[in-house]
């Protein structure tokens, strides 16, 4: 009598016609019929997980408050509180309108609110927006402005912007439709001038039209691999209304523009008290509206850009602390990289404060403390990985023999 043929009991594949076939109490399964049921039950675990596929994946309580996300931003950015304020607030607020989108419990929608931040170079704009992409729930992306032009023109569509951020979500456009865009080098998009020209500027004022669409909320057609549109690519519309767009800029000379407004040149009798009060040597706190119009950008994006804050110029003590301080700071990350070869490396006092004085010289802000700690470091950096030595002290007469062989101190 022949030998009964064992068959897949879901299936019905026999032994020779499948890889595997795992013999059970009652019946057998075949691999591929067990990779079906894998595939099926990690799909129905997720679904129940989620709750359902608007789900944001975060509940309330997971929420980071405010003073929360302060507190991280704190640890690795020094000083700089009302803007990490404003930001706190904007992302915390920007939470809650997304869980008010998925709950629709009343008829009161909640509008976004976007940001710019105003301040000089090295103050911390950019290091704002990628300490606190760590701690967000949903995707970030951090994209240059000065890259951007009209379409049809040399340099990258407007669009491109959401590229990148459908590229940190993985292509999940739903994920991307709540996520947060950081806008740098805002002020490179000013417009070039009031007059009329015979030329176009594809790289300022026609920039800021197309991101009018972007920052208001509608569908726009994204190339999914970025760069030029043409008719027989495939487009993913991607819904902007509940993406929150952060914008920083240094704005160089609006100084000029805010002290024109204050009118703080004045004298006789027609100075007002409120004029002879302003601070000349931060002029940037009073920054309004309207001087980002008369810098060059147009009223309508400045219109949805509603909240407006400024970063205050570093003096000698915050440049300081931020040598030290922070969980990444410079001195700290250079002390790491010594100790990967076993060499125990530390700093005198006034080495510090002479880094500080010569980056207050140069006026780069915090850029420019790792500029002038590099160059110091550069042959000990060079040398040490090939000698013996087990501890380096760097001292204030050595660290000044090194920029000066760098001829650094011609640049001030």
């Amino acid at each position: 009598m022949a030998k009964k043929e064992n068959r897949c009991s879901f299936c019905g594949r026999s032994e020779h016609e499948v890889n595997l076939l795992m013999p059970g109490r009652d019946g057998c399964i075949c691999d591929m019929c067990a990779e079906q049921a894998y595939l099926i039950t990690e799909e129905y675990l997720n679904k129940k997980k989620s709750g359902n596929k608007n789900d944001l994946g975060f509940t309330k309580q997971d929420l980071p408050r405010p003073a929360d996300i302060k507190a991280f931003l704190d640890q690795y950015v020094i000083g700089q509180d009302a803007a990490k304020r404003y930001l706190s607030v904007s992302v915390y607020n920007h939470y809650k309108r997304l869980m008010q989108n998925f709950s629709q419990d009343d008829d009161v929608e909640i509008e976004k609110s976007n940001i710019i931040m105003v301040g000089p170079t090295g103050t911390g704009k950019t290091l704002l927006a990628k300490t606190i992409a760590r701690l967000l729930k949903v995707p970030f992306t951090i994209v240059d402005a000065t890259v951007l032009t009209e379409a049809g023109y040399v340099g990258e569509d407007i669009e491109s912007i959401l590229t990148r951020l459908l590229q940190v979500a993985d292509y999940d456009v739903a994920a991307a439709e709540r996520g947060i865009v950081f806008i740098d080098e805002i002020d490179k998009i000013a417009r070039k001038s009031d007059n009329p020209s015979i030329t176009r500027d594809v790289s300022g004022e026609g920039v800021q039209q197309g991101l009018l669409k972007l920052l208001e909320g509608s569908i726009v057609n994204v190339p999914p691999q970025g760069g030029r549109k043409h008719p027989e690519q495939k487009m993913i519309p991607v819904n902007t209304k509940n993406i929150l767009y952060i914008c920083g800029g240094a704005f160089d000379g609006i100084e000029r523009k805010i002290a024109m407004r204050l009118n703080t040149h004045v004298v006789g009798y027609n100075r007002g008290n409120r004029h002879s009060v302003a601070d000349r040597d931060n002029m940037l706190q009073y920054v309004a509206p309207q001087d980002l119009k008369a810098f060059g950008l147009i009223p309508e994006i400045i219109g949805r850009l509603p909240i407006l804050t400024s970063l205050q110029p570093l003096d000698k003590e915050s440049l300081r602390r931020i040598l030290v301080e922070p969980k990444n700071s410079i001195i700290k990350q250079y002390i790491k990289l010594f100790d990967m070869d076993g060499v125990t490396l530390t700093f005198d006092d006034d080495v510090l404060d002479y880094v500080v004085e010569k980056a207050i010289e140069f006026k780069l802000g915090a850029r420019g403390l790792r500029s002038i700690v590099e160059t110091i470091m550069m042959d000990a950096m060079y040398e040490i990985p090939s000698s013996n030595k087990k501890k380096l002290t760097i001292t204030q007469k050595y660290a000044a023999e090194k920029l000066e062989k760098a001829n650094l101190l011609a640049l001030h």
